[in-house]
């Protein structure tokens, strides 16, 4: 499958999230069609939010079988369900509680900090479960959403950090010295094997590590971003600000 790998800029974060959300739309029908469900992994942040909020809302409302849609997160941090920093909560308060999806069809991460170990390896069993199977055999979402740090993690797969080199396992436990906790997250082999990966970056804090990306060659390490290698489709989606810093011929 081609790649799509040069990004798409956009005026603002709201035009950002209006391409982005149409597109999600696209890949749903498209899954639907083909394989009788959609099944996709939500991305925590402030973009993601602006797309969320748009899904459920009256320009879509009824223009998407929920029956069939199966929500799953990228990553979780080590709160309960009902805390501010939740990525659970940020979605449930701005999509799932507002369409139809059964509740049954809502994979959430347990990041309970005392068992996160467990809570990893419970969710890992959610994944061979649930979601469809490549070709070869390998659980595959058809997409997953990711944002983007300034310092060039997604998910919670930090720099310098061990889960980078986790192989085996579709999710794992991960210590985010940084900010000093917990975390889980699903592990760049099952984030590259998706069907299509979704990246949405906005804000100037970005433009810097967005330029590293499309204008430099890969450092040593090379930083989490830079360690996408798709099997699928990915594609590229930035506000003005994030994109300052592209040379003129990497923008689409």
């Amino acid at each position: 499958m081609a790649q799509r790998r040069r990004p798409q800029v956009f005026a603002n974060q709201d035009d950002l999230a209006a391409a982005a959300v149409r597109r999600w739309m696209e890949l749903a029908a498209q899954a639907i069609a083909a394989r009788g469900a959609f099944h996709v992994a939500l991305s925590g942040g402030s973009t993601p939010r602006l797309l969320y909020q748009r899904l459920s809302g009256a320009e879509f409302a009824g223009k998407l079988d929920w029956s069939r849609v199966h929500i799953y997160f990228g990553d979780e941090r080590a709160v309960p369900s009902s805390h501010v920093d939740s990525n659970y909560r940020m979605a449930r308060e701005t999509l799932l509680d507002n369409v139809p999806i059964p509740a049954s069809q809502v994979h959430r991460i347990e990041a309970d900090m005392a068992y996160i170990r467990q809570g990893a390896a419970a969710y890992a069993q959610v994944l061979h479960s649930e979601l469809p199977r490549s070709e070869h055999g390998e659980i595959q979402f058809d997409l997953v959403m990711l944002g983007v740090g300034p310092d060039g993690h997604v998910a919670s797969l930090f720099p310098n950090s061990c889960i980078l080199r986790e192989r085996e396992r579709p999710v794992a436990a991960a210590y985010v010295a940084k900010y000093k906790v917990w975390r889980i997250s699903i592990t760049l082999p099952t984030v590259n094997r998706a069907r299509h990966i979704m990246v949405l970056v906005a804000g100037p804090d970005k433009a810097e590590i967005m330029r590293r990306l499309f204008a430099e060659s890969h450092g040593h390490p090379p930083l989490p971003l830079q360690l996408l290698e798709p099997s699928g489709e990915i594609e590229w989606y930035l506000d003005e600000a994030a994109a300052a810093n592209l040379p003129p011929d990497v923008r689409q």
